[in-house]
């Protein structure tokens, strides 16, 4: 090799090695590093960055429970009442009310239901009904009985709980007090009217004919259901003798 080759080479070699030294000595060289030992593995920021903005990492408000009872009482209209109201009715049209709350179902969940009654006996029906919600003590269905075209054999059969219907009581000639809007029957198939003789008019509540009955919905003698309505003044036909109507309350008796 001639020497004037060695020479560059040489030369070519001591720059890479420069190069190189150069490069590390300002910090050029990206080689990962461990961090010291006993060094904390998180940052404290230098005292003159600012404070950061306060985030609400709480999660969202969730409901606790169903909803409270709620109750609206409205008047109501001739057409609201094409079947349970007509001339001759002892209580007039506008005597009446329409009461509006939520009831506690037998698929455990709240549903709003109407109840047509007497004005005078509102405030004892929300008192009442509000206290079954606070219970969670069950009700099938409550509709006015229009939506059985007044038929009370009909919505005694679907189980409906109602109140105001024009009609006599039961074998009589006289006024009911449904007629009057004083009277409410509830759970009608799980609190049949039975029979002097024992028996009742709907299959379907057979087997709810005799009192003691552990089972939701129903009315049993000295229970807290009627306590509340013996409270406000109201009698419960579980109490008669002869016959027995489990599901009716009445103001006023009858």
């Amino acid at each position: 090799m001639r020497s004037s080759q060695f020479a560059v080479r040489i030369r070519a070699t001591l720059t890479v090695a420069a190069g190189f030294l150069a490069a590390t000595a300002c910090g050029a060289v990206n080689t990962p590093q461990s961090p010291p030992t006993g060094s904390p593995t998180t940052l404290t920021p230098a005292p003159s960055s600012p404070t950061p903005e306060r985030v609400n990492t709480s999660p969202s408000p969730t409901p606790t429970g169903p909803p409270k009872f709620s109750a609206q009482v409205s008047k109501v209209t001739r057409a609201q009442l094409p079947y349970s109201w007509r001339p001759g009715c002892p209580v007039p049209v506008d005597g009446l009310r329409m009461v509006t709350m939520t009831y506690w179902g037998f698929d455990h969940r709240p549903h709003t239901g109407r109840l047509v009654v007497n004005k005078d006996v509102t405030d004892d029906i929300v008192t009442v009904f509000g206290r079954l919600y606070g219970w969670r003590w069950p009700i099938y269905k409550m509709e006015p009985v229009d939506v059985y075209k007044g038929d009370d054999f009909a919505s005694i059969e679907a189980g409906n709980t109602s109140a105001f219907n024009c009609r006599p009581a039961t074998g009589s000639s006289n006024w009911s007090q449904h007629a009057y809007g004083r009277a409410v029957d509830i759970n009608t198939r799980e609190n049949p009217y039975v029979s002097a003789d024992g028996s009742v008019a709907h299959k379907n509540a057979r087997a709810f004919a005799r009192r003691p009955v552990n089972a939701p919905g129903v009315i049993n003698p000295g229970d807290r259901v009627v306590r509340a309505f013996e409270r406000l003044g109201w009698e419960w036909g579980g109490y008669w003798s002869g016959i027995k109507d489990y599901q009716h309350f009445s103001k006023g008796g009858g």
